[in-house]
C-alpha cells in the first residue's frame, strides 16, 4: 500500500501547487458549511434561512482566502517538512481570513440574503480553517516522517537540548546524510521519557552501554555545544565500554553560525574536545569596533595560527584581508576557503618572505594597512638549534622589518604572536622569540601600539606532538616520547586565536600580555588518548616509547619569568607581564649586530654569547648540529 501511494504522491508531484489550492478550495468551503452546521444545530435550520446565504459568501471569500495563503506562501512550504514556523503562518492566515464573512455580510446587508447572519460562524469558521488547512499538511508530515525513519545508521543523540533537538530534525529530514535518531540521552532527570520529535530520551550517559545493545545503535553524536572537555570525557567513558568507534560531536557555541545547528556541523571526535578548557568569552563588539572596515595584514597565513586568524578576522567584516606567506600551498588553501565562505570579502593573497624589505614596504603603501597580527615565525625546537641563523634571520629579523614598516607609515596596531618558549628560554627558537617580544616594545615610534600576545602550545597545529602521534597511530606504532614527565601548556588553535583577537582590543601599546594556559597536560597522557580515539589500547595494541630528551626542550615550559609577574586585565583568561628588560637604543643596536653575525653564518660562539646578553635567562642546552 506504502509504495503505491509513494507512486502517487511522487507522479502528482509536479502538480503540487494547482492540487493544493484545489484542496484548500474545498476544505475553505467545508468549513464554512461546518461553521453554519455547528452555529444553528441542524441542516432543517440551515435550509430554512441560509441555503443562499453559505454560497453568496463562499463564491467570494474562497478566492479571497487562497489569496491571502499565497501571500503567506503556504503553497511554498514542503508539507514532508512542515514546522512550527509554517504552523503560525496558517494559524495567521486563517485569522485574517475568517472575518472577512463579516465583511461580506456587512457590504451586503441590505440584500434579503443577510437579514440575519449569525456572526459566532466567524470564530468557528477560524478554528475549522486552521484545523483543515493545518490538518492536512500535518498528516503528510507524519507519513513522511514515518517512511523516513525506517532509514539509516541507527543513531543516539546525546543531549536531549535546543541543540540536540535541531540535530534530530535535521537528521529525519536529511536525504545526503544516512542517519536515524533512535534515542536520546540526556542527565536532566525531568526529560526522562519526553519525546522530542517522536524520539524518546531514554536514560543518562550511565545508560549509553546497555541502550547500545539493545537498540543495535551504529553511531552517536554528542550534541552539547556547551559541553566542557571534563564533561565529554565521562560522556566518552562510557561510550567506551561499547564496540561503537564512530564517535560524532558538535563544535563549540561560538564556532556555530547563528547558533544554528545542522548534520554539517558534526564532526569526528577530537583530542581537542577531550584534553581542551572552559569555552572562551570574548567581547564580540570589542573586536569587531577594531577590525570591522579596516585593512589587515596576516603575516603566515598559512600556518596553523595564522590560517585560524583569517578565518577569525573575516567573520568580522574588515575593508581588506591580506594574507602573505611564503608556502604558496598553505596560502593557496586558505585564500580558497575564505573565498568560498566570504565571497564578497576583499582578498589580497601575496607569496612572499617577510625579510625582504623591499617588497614588505611596498606591500604596505599600496594597501594602507591598519593593522598587522605578525604569526610567521620559524618554530621547530630541534630544527632551530641545528639552523640558529635562519633563527635569528627569520623569527628577529623579520619581525624587525615588518615592525619597522608598521610604525613609519602609521599602522594603528602590531599584534605579535610569541611563545611560553620566550621565557627563560633554552632553545634558540624561545630566544628569538624573546628578542623579537623585546624588539617590538622598544622600536621607536609614535602611532602604532604594538602588543605581544605570549601562550603556549596549540593543540593540532602542523608539525606539533598530535599530527605526529597521528601519523605514528596509522602506521601502527609505537609513539615515541620524549620524557614519561613531559607536561605542557596546551591550548585550542581557535580558543588561542580568540584570545589573541581580544588582547589585540585590549592593547594600548608595549603590551605583553600572557594567556590563561589552565593546567599543564601530560603528553602521555595525549598519546593514550589519541589511541583510545582510535579504537586501541595504549601498550597493548599500541606501545608507547620512551626515547629521550632533544636538544633544547624542557620537561616544562613557563609563561612568565620569575622578575615578571603578571597583572590582572578586563577579561578573565588574559594577563598582563611587567616589563623585566630595559629596551633602549643600545639594546637595539646589539639586535642589528646579532643580525649582522647572522648574514655572515660564522662565528657561532659569538652569536650565541650575544644572544645572552640580549636574553639573560637563556640557558643554553646541549648543542645541536648546526648549519
Amino acid at each position: 500500500m506504502r509504495k503505491q501511494l509513494d507512486r502517487l504522491f511522487s507522479a502528482a508531484r509536479q502538480y503540487k501547487k494547482p492540487l493544493a489550492i484545489s484542496i484548500d478550495a474545498v476544505l475553505v468551503i467545508l468549513s464554512l458549511c461546518l461553521a453554519y452546521l455547528i452555529r444553528l444545530g441542524s441542516f432543517e435550520e440551515i435550509g430554512a434561512k441560509y441555503l443562499y446565504q453559505i454560497p453568496f459568501i463562499a463564491m467570494i471569500i474562497v478566492p479571497v482566502k487562497i489569496m491571502v495563503f499565497w501571500i503567506f506562501r503556504l503553497y511554498q512550504i514542503s508539507f514532508r517538512y512542515i514546522s512550527i514556523e509554517e504552523v503560525l503562518a496558517m494559524a495567521k492566515a486563517a485569522a485574517l481570513t475568517s472575518p472577512l464573512i463579516a465583511v461580506v455580510a456587512l457590504v451586503f446587508r441590505d440584500m434579503k440574503v443577510f437579514f440575519e447572519f449569525p456572526r459566532s460562524v466567524i470564530f468557528i469558521d477560524f478554528f475549522l480553517t486552521f484545523f483543515f488547512i493545518g490538518g492536512i499538511r500535518t498528516l503528510f508530515r507524519l507519513y513522511y516522517s514515518d517512511s523516513n525513519r525506517k532509514k539509516g545508521l541507527e543513531t543516539l543523540v546525546v543531549g536531549a537540548g535546543s541543540a540536540g533537538e535541531q540535530l534530530a530534525r535535521d537528521m529525519l529530514r536529511s536525504k545526503k546524510y544516512s542517519y536515524l535518531p533512535v534515542g536520546f540521552i540526556d542527565d536532566n532527570p525531568r526529560k526522562k521519557s519526553v519525546f522530542i520529535h517522536g524520539i524518546k530520551v531514554l536514560g543518562r550517559k550511565e545508560n549509553i552501554p546497555k541502550l547500545v545493545k539493545d537498540l543495535n545503535v551504529k553511531e552517536i553524536v554528542i550534541a552539547i555545544p556547551s559541553a566542557t572537555s571534563k564533561e565529554i570525557r565521562e560522556i566518552m567513558a562510557y561510550v567506551r565500554k561499547t564496540n561503537i568507534r564512530d564517535v560524532k560531536v558538535l563544535p563549540g557555541l561560538s564556532d556555530l553560525i547563528n547558533g544554528k545547528v545542522t548534520l554539517r556541523d558534526i564532526r569526528d571526535i577530537s583530542i581537542e574536545d577531550l584534553l581542551g578548557r572552559e569555552p572562551v568569552q570574548i567581547d564580540m563588539g570589542q573586536v569587531s569596533s577594531y577590525i570591522r572596515l579596516k585593512a589587515i595584514l596576516v603575516t603566515g597565513a598559512g600556518g596553523s595560527i595564522g590560517s585560524e586568524l583569517c578565518r577569525q578576522i573575516a567573520r568580522f567584516n574588515p575593508a581588506k584581508l591580506i594574507m602573505l606567506d611564503m608556502g604558496e600551498t598553505e596560502l593557496f588553501n586558505i585564500d580558497r576557503e575564505i573565498k568560498e565562505n566570504y565571497p564578497s570579502l576583499p582578498l589580497l593573497p601575496v607569496v612572499g618572505d617577510i625579510r625582504d624589505e623591499e617588497k614588505v614596504r611596498v606591500l604596505f603603501k599600496g594597501n594602507s594597512i591598519d593593522i598587522v597580527f605578525h604569526a610567521a615565525a620559524y618554530k621547530h625546537v630541534p630544527l632551530m638549534e641545528a639552523n640558529p641563523r635562519e633563527a635569528i634571520l627569520n623569527n628577529i629579523y623579520g619581525t624587525m622589518v615588518v615592525a619597522k614598516i608598521s610604525s613609519e607609515l602609521g599602522v594603528k596596531r602590531f599584534i605579535n604572536i610569541s611563545t611560553d618558549k620566550a621565557v627563560n628560554p633554552t632553545s634558540v627558537m624561545g630566544a628569538t622569540k624573546r628578542v623579537a617580544e623585546n624588539l617590538v616594545l622598544g622600536l621607536p615610534n609614535h602611532t602604532t601600539s604594538f602588543i605581544s600576545v605570549r601562550f603556549g602550545n596549540v593543540l593540532g597545529s602542523r608539525g606539533s606532538v598530535v599530527p605526529i602521534f597521528q601519523e605514528q597511530i596509522k602506521k601502527g606504532g609505537p609513539l615515541t616520547l620524549t620524557d614519561h614527565e613531559m607536561k605542557r601548556y596546551f591550548m585550542t588553535i581557535p580558543e588561542s586565536v580568540q584570545l589573541v583577537l581580544q588582547s589585540g582590543a585590549m592593547g594600548n601599546g608595549n603590551d605583553v600580555f600572557v594567556l590563561d594556559m589552565g593546567e599543564p597536560i601530560s603528553i602521555y597522557k595525549i598519546a593514550e588518548e589519541l589511541i583510545r580515539l582510535s579504537g586501541l589500547e595504549p601498550d597493548k595494541d599500541i606501545p608507547i616509547v620512551i626515547s629521550g630528551k632533544r636538544a633544547g626542550e624542557k620537561l616544562f615550559e613557563e609563561l612568565l619569568t620569575a622578575e615578571e609577574g603578571t597583572s590582572a586585565t578586563r577579561h578573565q583568561k588574559i594577563f598582563s607581564a611587567k616589563k623585566s628588560q630595559e629596551i633602549d637604543k643600545e639594546y637595539l643596536k646589539k639586535v642589528e649586530k646579532l643580525i649582522s653575525l647572522a648574514r655572515e653564518n660564522k662565528d657561532f660562539a659569538k652569536i650565541f654569547s650575544l644572544l645572552k646578553e640580549l636574553v639573560p635567562t637563556y640557558e643554553r642546552s646541549e648543542p645541536g648540529r648546526m648549519e
